[in-house]
């Protein structure tokens, strides 16, 4: 059971997740007819700013939760498995809140087969899929000792070995069926406004920064101060999937998972 400080920096984060606006006393008791008066309201809020929860631009303007109170927030609410989400609901939503959603198959492809074209070409059968390389002696003699290898295994062992061409070759087969990126210029509003390099930019654009994310929220450090990623791993179409939601730790996550959750 969560004390009274904690159950009103609750609610001011709510009321200002749904409205994004500074909240004041009057507005919160009002909006949740809560039972405490307006003074007891009051403060806990400076109890809260003085702890870094809350911000107030004027002293006589209502009080906005600060980075870390929303990051704490989400951190308590965010964290529950997914089974199966609504691919069309998730597109939709992306949009309408303004979220950037990478999503990426999870695949268990194993290597099947390998064939030599008169010493020109390697072509690689994977169990869904295959891909070609320029022929080199050594690395078809190497690669015969991987047949029946996961997908996963060969992609980490040609990019230990610096066969980058493998590599090339392998990720774009599988960006164009196996990736996907929802609202993209949202993402790309963020790069530009927060001077996102170029590897950066292409990592995000290719989806192979999933490759690096573990189930779980991400924050500064690997995102802007006032942003947040949340990567859950769920079923779209009965096929294991990988998904990394991005965007302002002032949007309505709860309401966004709420609505893609299928069941």
């Amino acid at each position: 059971m969560i004390d009274k400080k904690e159950f009103l920096l609750q609610s001011i984060i709510k009321a200002y997740i749904e409205n994004l606006e500074p909240i004041g006393s009057k507005e919160l008791k009002s909006m949740y007819e809560l039972e405490y008066s307006t003074a007891t309201i009051r403060g806990y809020f400076k109890k809260l700013g003085e702890e870094g929860f809350l911000a107030q631009e004027h002293i006589s303007s209502g009080r906005t939760p600060t980075n870390e109170a929303l990051k704490q927030y989400w951190i308590g609410k965010l964290d529950f498995p997914i089974l199966g989400v609504n691919i069309k609901a998730m597109e939709f939503l992306a949009n309408k809140i303004g979220l950037t959603v990478l999503l990426k198959k999870e695949i268990s492809d194993v290597l099947q087969n390998i064939i030599n074209v008169e010493n020109r070409y390697i072509i690689l059968e994977f169990t869904s899929f295959a891909v070609s390389i320029k022929y080199n002696s050594a690395l078809y003699k190497f690669l015969s000792d991987f047949l029946q290898s996961s997908l996963k295994d060969i992609l980490k062992v040609s990019k230990d070995v610096g066969a980058y061409e493998l590599y090339s070759a392998i990720n774009q087969s599988l960006q164009s069926s196996n990736f996907d990126i929802f609202n993209y210029k949202e993402f790309l509003s963020l790069a530009l406004n927060f001077d996102f390099d170029e590897f950066t930019i292409d990592r995000f654009l290719k989806g192979s920064i999933l490759d690096e994310l573990k189930e779980g929220l991400y924050f500064d450090g690997f995102l802007p101060q006032n942003y947040i990623g949340i990567c859950k791993f769920c079923k779209i179409n009965n096929e294991d999937v990988k998904i990394f939601v991005v965007g302002e730790l002032s949007k309505d996550y709860e309401y966004f998972f709420e609505q893609i959750i299928s069941y």
